[in-house]
């Protein structure tokens, strides 16, 4: 980096933490801090909630990701990542059920009523392992900008964006998140919009738009995995179904369809990144943003960098507020049965700081962030039985594990490598990927309705509650 192009990134990064903290409001009792309440106990209001699901879940691993397969495979590739964010739409329509038909007050709570205590405390585990992973693939993608793997720049950039997103999240929590969403959002717009000037005049649209093949080997596999993996990879994300429980049910389905709707434009937009790179010779390495930057200049650059930290900004705080909830409140109430009252907002902070400096010690590892949501969207298929077809049942623990452990059994072969190629659906990349989340839906299912089916053929409903 030149004086004038550190001087730029690094004054940003110090001046977006200082703002941030400075703007971000103060939580002054547990409910503010815990479920992003205001002052006098008012809920969030529809529209910042709209906004704060939208950017939240705008990841900057997501989309750097969405611009490398926009790289590779052109508009396919892109419309293949985007799909994930009708995710969001599912989730808020499920999320609406659960609340009109069951009364729960999270999905913790609703896991507990239908499947046990047991069923709520794996599904607390693989939440966990979400947040983990949410808080060094957004740090690195930041650091990524400032130097390589191995740099102190990169890990100093992380770090520092790390600490700054923390302060403020210490400072009001979910309350905070949200409220900082909203800024994030409209940052994020302007600056995706400001990249896209600079590359479609650089192009011919309709060839920009048409850049790819419905092929199984030219994306489309990938496509088809996110399509599966819809009905099951957002329930493991509290970044998104903690705002599903902190407004009026009606009002937040509309949030969720409208955030859903947004996210996918953004992100399928962004990977037109992507494709201005394969169609100009751009060697992507890994970071098709970074690299269009670099190859279209300092400003093109600095708004990409820009697009990164508000996105992974957004994410952070929400992880860490998401954090502090599980492990502060719906742990504690599964495990010893607390009463309702919410505990201090000091052990939701400590929470926060312990996560902030274990959550990226795989940064320094080294890691793959496409891994990160294609793996661990796989490991959870089986949650997709469990909240499409829970009207099924009132009460079947096994219904659960069946399904959930299945899922995460598969999830684990194929992340080692131990599925037979036979399983592999087309002669793409992702062709083994397809081949588990499509066959593994099937046997989740199986498992999830099997006990319901014994119970139908032998009418000893009460013998199979007593294993459980």
């Amino acid at each position: 980096m030149s004086f004038t192009e550190a001087s730029l990134f690094w004054g940003f990064l110090l001046v977006y933490g200082i703002v941030m903290y400075a703007l971000s409001p103060r939580s002054k009792n547990p409910a503010s801090f815990y479920k992003g309440a205001d002052d006098h106990g008012n809920p969030v209001g529809q529209w910042s909630l709209t906004a704060s699901i939208f950017i939240s879940w705008i990841f900057a691993k997501s989309v750097t990701n969405a611009a490398n397969l926009g790289e590779a495979y052109g508009v396919v590739g892109g419309l293949a990542y985007a799909t994930y964010w009708l995710s969001i739409p599912v989730a808020g329509y499920v999320i609406y059920l659960i609340r009109t038909q069951t009364g729960a007050t999270s999905l913790q709570e609703f896991i507990t009523s239908r499947f046990g205590r047991l069923a709520s405390l794996s599904f607390a585990a693989a939440i966990l392992i979400r947040l983990y992973n949410e808080v060094w693939s957004n740090t690195a993608v930041v650091g990524g900008y400032f130097g390589l793997p191995g740099d102190w720049e990169y890990y100093t950039a992380a770090m520092l964006f790390t600490f700054f997103t923390l302060a403020y999240s210490l400072k009001g929590g979910l309350r905070s998140s949200i409220f900082t969403d909203v800024i994030q959002s409209v940052v994020f717009v302007f600056f995706i919009g400001a990249v896209l000037f600079l590359i479609i005049p650089a192009n011919d649209p309709a060839t920009l738009l048409t850049t790819g093949e419905f092929r199984l080997n030219a994306g489309m596999d990938l496509l088809l995995v996110a399509g599966l993996q819809i009905f099951s990879y957002p329930f493991h994300d509290p970044v998104m179904t903690d705002r599903g429980f902190v407004n009026k049910e009606k009002a937040m389905l509309k949030s969720f369809v409208v955030a859903g709707l947004l996210g996918f434009v953004a992100v399928f937009t962004f990977s037109l990144v992507g494709v201005h790179a394969q169609l100009n010779g751009i060697d992507a390495a890994g970071n098709a943003p970074a690299a269009v930057g670099q190859a279209l200049g300092l400003t093109a650059l600095f708004f990409m960098s820009v697009i990164m930290m508000t996105s992974a900004g957004s994410t952070l705080d929400s992880t860490f507020s998401s954090l502090a909830k599980s492990l502060a409140v719906d742990l504690p109430k599964l495990v010893r049965r607390t009463a309702e009252r919410l505990p201090s907002m000091r052990v939701g902070a400590t929470v926060m700081i312990i996560f902030s400096i274990l959550g990226n010690l795989p940064m320094f590892a080294g890691t793959d962030i496409l891994k990160a949501t294609t793996i661990s969207g796989t490991m959870v298929m089986g949650l997709a039985p469990v909240f499409l077809f829970y009207g099924f049942t009132r009460w079947s623990p096994w219904s659960f594990h069946l399904s959930f452990w299945t899922g995460l059994g598969l999830g684990l072969l194929l992340a080692t490598g131990l599925i037979p190629a036979s399983w592999a659906i087309g002669d793409g990349a992702y062709g083994t990927l397809l081949g588990v989340n499509a066959y593994g839906f099937l046997i989740c299912t199986a498992g999830f309705f099997a006990p319901l089916a014994l119970r139908r053929l032998t009418g000893r409903a009460d013998a199979i509650s007593e294993l459980s």
